[in-house]
């Protein structure tokens, strides 16, 4: 049971991303190297595929 919900959670995001015009892996990429850098909580909004913004 677990493992579906894992993947249909998974499956959620790259849908979303997808539905947002925005590269998963660039997504995936950039969010989870601000969460292990300690992005702030108060900001986890800024982290969902719709307010995505590559970085150079």
């Amino acid at each position: 049971a677990g493992g579906g919900r894992t993947w249909a959670s998974i499956a959620t995001m790259l849908q979303t991303c997808k539905m947002n015009g925005v590269d998963p892996y660039a997504w995936a990429q950039q969010a989870l190297e601000r969460i292990a850098n300690r992005w702030p909580n108060k900001n986890i909004e800024a982290l969902m595929p719709w307010n995505f913004k590559p970085t150079e």
